[in-house]
């Protein structure tokens, strides 16, 4: 198929006068409700590898290979994810991607073999998130908003980690107390609750009920669909692959999956557990990680819309790395004082890393930065999954996991080195002279 241009998709609505609350701050809402709905998912995979492990007799890497599967489709279905929203809208892809997610964990109490638990959590969970990735916080916030992007996109990615802390204490009790099965049924119905609100209260243009985005006066007509988002998504990537700022950006974010998603989200529990403290303290302390985790992304925001972005992101990176060198030294039994201190220091530093990188990705590339982020997401996840793995393989190697966490203190610093490496760019696109 070939793409189409950019045209107005047939006559535009009259415009409406502006209300008093914009309506881009109740698309943003939308948005917001269902990150959170769809959260749940990402708060069960750490919880599952000890429960599986006991049930089914899987290795910790066979497991944790699951988990891989899931968090490279994740990555890899979100650029395609933003192509598929411009042809299709973002109320369609959202509502589908949900419904897939819902089945895929739902399934998942069926299972009695390893494949199972790689189609149904791997595949089909993997493929629906993917969908309902950053990407879709990042077509939000270029579609309905001129000004506050930055903080949009810190209130939007801090959706993910408030779903995490409503969902986190509840899930684990629910596997300590019932099993495994009824989280994954919780996670199922939490998916499928949020459908009604996408179908019914999302919009996927300002043109569609007649306002101009957020911070501007003039109205933008809506582009038409545009066709052949496979190939549109592939030609974005071959571009931007020639420049540098691209690698720079994908490395970075590979290094924030590995040492976010595919470590600590996934293993700090079973990590925690193995130096004796319960389930339940070690997934309240990441529930507690969501709750600093919405302040940081958002305060994150806030310091993109001022400051330069390159800088944020390197000194995101060198904090994150500093504190996972002492967490070994940290987990014990019981909670105590200076673990609490990591966990306030490590939620705010979270996924702090999205606005900026998100910003880099608009002034390096414009119209389609949304596209790209998904590429550089994809790139995030695909660390994700590989630390995913090899911290599985890792503890079943050393019977610890402390050679992981030093590695990934490393990985960070490299990172911080990277991001100050990206050159500056002004408003147009074109580099700064110094």
């Amino acid at each position: 198929m070939s793409q189409t241009t950019n045209r107005p998709a047939g006559p535009a609505r009259p415009r409406q006068a502006a209300p008093r609350i914009h309506r881009a701050w109740s698309v943003a809402a939308v948005a917001f409700v269902t990150i959170i709905g769809a959260a749940a998912f990402r708060s069960l995979p750490g919880l599952l590898i000890d429960p599986l492990h006991q049930e089914f007799q899987w290795s910790r890497g066979t497991v944790g290979a699951a988990v891989s599967v899931n968090l490279a489709l994740y990555g890899l279905t979100a650029p395609f994810a933003a192509a598929l929203m411009d042809r299709f809208g973002i109320r369609k892809v959202v509502a589908v991607a949900l419904t897939v997610i819902a089945a895929g964990s739902g399934l998942t109490v069926y299972m009695h073999a390893a494949w199972q638990l790689m189609l149904y959590w791997g595949l089909l969970v993997g493929l629906g998130s993917g969908s309902m990735a950053l990407a879709f916080a990042a077509t939000v916030t270029n579609r309905w908003f001129t000004e506050r992007r930055g903080l949009v996109t810190g209130i939007l990615t801090a959706a993910s980690a408030s779903g995490q802390l409503i969902f986190l204490p509840l899930l684990s009790w629910l596997v300590e107390a019932h099993g495994w099965r009824p989280a994954a049924i919780t996670v199922a119905l939490a998916a499928l609750a949020v459908v009604p609100f996408v179908w019914l209260l999302l919009r996927d243009h300002p043109a569609d009920v007649g306002l101009a985005p957020y911070g501007s006066d003039a109205p933008v007509p809506k582009p038409a669909p545009v066709t052949g988002a496979a190939r549109r998504t592939l030609t974005v990537l071959v571009k931007a692959a020639r420049t540098g700022p691209f690698w720079l950006l994908a490395g970075t974010f590979a290094i924030c999956g590995a040492s976010t998603n595919g470590l600590v989200q996934t293993h700090f529990v079973p990590a925690a557990h193995d130096h004796g403290m319960p389930v339940t303290a070690a997934a309240g302390l990441l529930a507690v990680v969501g709750v600093f985790d919405v302040a940081g992304t958002i305060f994150s925001g806030w310091l993109t819309d001022r400051f330069e972005s390159r800088r944020l992101l390197a000194t995101y990176y060198a904090l994150r790395g500093v504190s996972l060198l002492f967490l070994p030294m940290l987990l014990a039994p019981a909670v105590h004082p200076p673990m609490i201190f990591f966990i306030v220091f490590y939620g705010l530093d979270w996924v702090a890393t999205v606005p900026p990188t998100i910003a880099l990705c608009r002034r390096h590339y414009g119209e389609d930065s949304a596209i790209v982020f998904g590429w550089v997401l994809a790139s995030h996840q695909v660390g994700a999954a590989v630390v995913a793995f090899l911290a599985g393989v890792a503890r079943d190697a050393f019977g610890s996991y402390d050679v992981v966490w030093y590695a990934s203190g490393a990985l960070c610093a490299a990172a911080a080195l990277m991001a100050l490496v990206i050159r500056r760019v002004g408003p147009g696109g074109e580099p700064f002279a110094a």
